[in-house]
């Protein structure tokens, strides 16, 4: 992932009701939601979520695949993980983070 990317995509998500989309789609995994059962979860305006969910695929973080009259929203796993990695790409002065684990973690970052 490039920095322009990375600003697109960050750009998205600086939005609550995206990121809570972004976040729904997230948990629901590989299968993905319909605008109607996401729309419904967060109790939001269809018309609102379908900006939404634009901006999320616009900034490559959401795919969209139609199945017969539906579409179907899913988070795009490798660009999230692209992101993340961007982010942390020189954590710990180059060294070995182990930010994970909170008994040792990383000072530096």
């Amino acid at each position: 992932m490039n920095e322009d990317q990375a600003v697109s995509a960050l750009n998205a998500l600086a939005h609550a009701q995206r990121l809570r989309v972004f976040r729904a789609l997230v948990v629901a995994g590989a299968e993905g939601l319909t605008p109607s059962v996401l729309a419904d979860q967060l109790d939001v305006a269809r018309n609102t979520l379908s900006f939404h969910l634009k901006e999320l695929a616009h900034a490559g973080l959401v795919t969209i695949e139609q199945q017969g009259r539906n579409l179907i929203y899913r988070a795009d796993f490798t660009r999230m993980n692209g992101l993340l990695g961007y982010l942390t790409e020189h954590c710990c002065q180059g060294g070995v983070c182990e930010a994970n684990d909170p008994s040792r973690a990383c000072m530096v970052c």
